[in-house]
């Protein structure tokens, strides 16, 4: 059997405002935008109606990310997560400057966590809805073989 990732899903509650995030700190490029009808969601991800889920598709380097915002639903409040608790911990992101990135991300509504970087080579920052975002130098693509 083979197998193949297709796009991880992020919940956010403003799609456009994650959008401008995504694209102009982290160099995603934008592909499309469907909006799902309540039937599927429901269903699908056991949500009550309505829904109104909308989600964009961006593209990095042959990764998808998926942005969903549930715009009749409501967003579920986000909150911190231990690092150690199961389930999707942090997204990983290699980019030319970090001190840009750092910029752009508290420009378009990020948070940087100055604090919890190490030796200027790994940085933390968070989306505008709190997801944790590591940016590494490009060379530590290398290291991954």
């Amino acid at each position: 059997m083979s197998a193949i990732v297709n796009h991880v899903g992020l919940a956010v509650s403003d799609l456009e405002k994650s959008r401008r995030f995504y694209e102009e700190v982290l160099d995603f490029e934008f592909k499309n935008e469907i909006t799902v009808p309540d039937g599927a969601v429901s269903h699908m991800f056991a949500l009550e109606q309505p829904i109104g889920m909308r989600a964009a598709y961006l593209v990095r380097d042959g990764w998808v990310l998926e942005l969903m915002a549930f715009e009749r639903g409501g967003v579920a409040e986000a909150r911190d997560r231990a690092f150690n608790e199961q389930g999707l911990t942090h997204i990983s992101v290699c980019v030319d400057d970090i001190t840009d990135a750092e910029s752009k991300a508290a420009a378009y509504g990020g948070e940087v966590l100055a604090d919890r970087g190490y030796k200027e080579m790994v940085s933390l920052i968070r989306d505008p809805d709190g997801q944790l975002i590591e940016l590494l130098p490009m060379t530590y693509r290398d290291t991954l073989g």
